[in-house]
């Protein structure tokens, strides 16, 4: 299947979806603290969700056996909820996705739990103004690595590194669509990028090295040296008025 260009009523549905998940981030971001369960903060995103009538997207797909992934500290993505307490001084990962009407919705933050280190503090930052520096590049008439140049430069340049075993993806009426999109590569490279494309960039980023390993559970990913990991993501349209944030709450 190649690469879809949807229709401004498309991309409407798809804002509505999208409008789901940055509702359950937003409400996620409240419970992070000490001592709470990472099952729990599962139950709770799959309860808003199903409020709003929506079917959450990761539950099933391929097999993953929960509703929210929970990636905490060195892990990348994917990491799975757990009767695991979150600690102060944790950095939590939250990558939330739902079907709602035919079109699928996803984002992704990572958050402080309590006080944190200073350098855990840099790498969110760092991390979330790589995912807007590449969505600024999402403009009709760019190339596909006009995107992933802007965020590896942004990475690399405040010393940190790039994941390059996972990307970002299209989005529409299935969870993963053509172009994949990696968080790396050069300027001018790869396809045009057209009006009607949906994206969803996700630029994850490691304080060390960007080698990463998949645990034996088969999901959680995990920097291979340690060290900490970041995680951002939006879901985006691209317009003639440029790049339009779907995953945002207004």
């Amino acid at each position: 299947m190649g690469i879809i260009l949807r229709l401004p009523d498309e991309i409407e549905k798809a804002r509505a979806s999208n409008r789901i998940v940055a509702e359950v981030l937003s409400r996620l971001r409240e419970k992070i603290r000490a001592g709470v369960k990472t099952k729990d903060l599962d139950k709770f995103a799959e309860e808003i969700a199903e409020k709003r009538g929506a079917k959450p997207a990761f539950k099933g797909y391929r097999g993953y056996p929960h509703s929210l992934c929970i990636s905490i500290n060195e892990e990348v993505v994917h990491g799975m909820p757990s009767k695991r307490v979150l600690r102060e001084g944790d950095i939590v990962g939250l990558d939330f996705g739902i079907y709602y009407q035919g079109f699928y919705g996803d984002s992704a933050i990572t958050l402080p739990v309590g006080k944190v280190a200073e350098k855990a503090l840099r790498l969110m930052q760092v991390t979330e103004q790589s995912l807007y520096a590449g969505i600024e590049q999402a403009t009709e008439g760019n190339r596909l690595g006009d995107v992933s140049a802007a965020v590896q430069n942004m990475v690399e340049s405040a010393g940190f590194s790039v994941v390059r075993d996972f990307v970002g993806h299209g989005i529409g009426r299935n969870l993963h669509e053509e172009p994949q999109i990696p968080n790396f590569g050069e300027k001018g490279r790869g396809i045009e990028l057209k009006k009607g494309m949906i994206l969803a960039i996700e630029p994850m980023v490691n304080e060390g090295e960007y080698n990463v390993k998949v645990l034996p559970d088969g999901w959680t990913v995990v920097t291979k040296d340690g060290s900490l990991s970041a995680h951002f993501e939006h879901s985006i349209a691209i317009t003639e008025n440029g790049p339009d944030i779907l995953s945002k709450l207004n």
